[in-house]
């Protein structure tokens, strides 16, 4: 059972049936500890020592960036701690290293507000010139797609996944499974969004069976993120925008835009999902235009008669 394959096929399993991680981590797991084992393929799981795994990340430092780094080390660790713990190995060669090295800041992507608004536009101009049933189809869905996730800034695989169960246009709240399976509402405040995704539900559920998603596509199958990032593409072209747009920008869009209308940092950890505040405080630094406000208003030296 020392078998380097074996272990990491075993722990691959316990990853998905205990741990309950959904398939996007479950492949990057896959990759990485393949990855490792491709380098060192005449190696049992119990002969890597220190220097092997040293070696490995000086190896990973020249081919990737640091945020993919500490990604892959992380899935290495996450193995000899499972390992560690079922008693497959004595030691774990992490344990006596120290690993830490300096990851660069990359600020959230945002979209302007006035750029939403122009996307958005075209998508309902074209919904409104359709020429077709099927295209009108299309375009309420597509509208209906952005609206939630700018109304949620939930994360495109969070959207792709999300069920018709978890959707009460009712009261307008949203139940969404984020990473880890951790459970988290999000109230649609605004009834413009709610009265799209409501027509959408309503045009969209007699092709749904037996598709239990809330979004689906015409052939009643579940929507997929690269569906989504090629709609995108496409209305962006449409309305002529220069920046390119992602799905997960507007799940940054979201948090900056609360932020600087002085919402509380932890609601807005609460409503994204993060698990950590230190990740929504990343958003702190994009501010650049509400600290541009502040101190143009409220710094004294505006006061000065030189």
């Amino acid at each position: 059972m020392n078998d380097m394959k074996d272990c990491i096929k075993n722990y691959l399993t316990y990853c998905q049936r205990q741990k309950r991680l959904d398939e996007k981590t479950l492949k990057a797991y896959r990759i990485d500890l393949r990855q490792f084992s491709e380098k060192i393929p005449h190696l049992m799981i119990a002969e890597v020592t220190p220097d092997i795994l040293e070696q490995h990340i000086a190896q990973l430092h020249e081919a990737y960036k640091p945020r993919t780094v500490k990604r892959k080390i992380a899935s290495l660790k996450a193995l000899f701690r499972y390992l560690e713990c079922r008693g497959i190995i004595d030691h774990n060669p992490f344990s006596k290293m120290l690993i830490h090295f300096r990851e660069p800041v990359l600020l959230p992507k945002t979209i302007p507000l006035r750029t939403i608004e122009t996307f958005l536009t075209i998508i309902y101009k074209q919904r409104e010139t359709a020429k077709t049933p099927y295209q009108k189809k299309n375009a309420l869905r597509d509208v209906a797609v952005i609206e939630m996730l700018f109304a949620t800034g939930m994360r495109i695989s969070e959207l792709c996944f999300l069920k018709a169960n978890d959707v009460n246009l009712c009261d307008g709240t949203i139940l969404i499974y984020g990473k880890g399976r951790k459970e988290r509402r999000i109230q649609i405040g605004n009834e413009s969004v709610i009265h799209i995704l409501t027509e959408y539900n309503d045009t969209f559920r007699s092709v749904r069976q037996p598709c239990s998603n809330f979004f689906i596509n015409q052939s009643g199958k579940s929507l997929s993120d690269q569906s989504v990032r090629r709609m995108i593409n496409k209305y962006t072209s449409l309305a002529s925008i220069d920046q390119h747009i992602t799905p997960h920008m507007f799940r940054h869009t979201f948090a900056t835009s609360l932020l600087e209308a002085d919402v509380d940092i932890r609601y807005i950890q609460e409503m994204l999902g993060h698990s950590s505040i230190n990740i929504t405080e990343l958003y702190t630094h994009v501010t650049v235009s509400k600290q541009r406000n502040i101190l143009a208003t409220k710094h004294p030296r505006k006061d000065f008669h030189l």
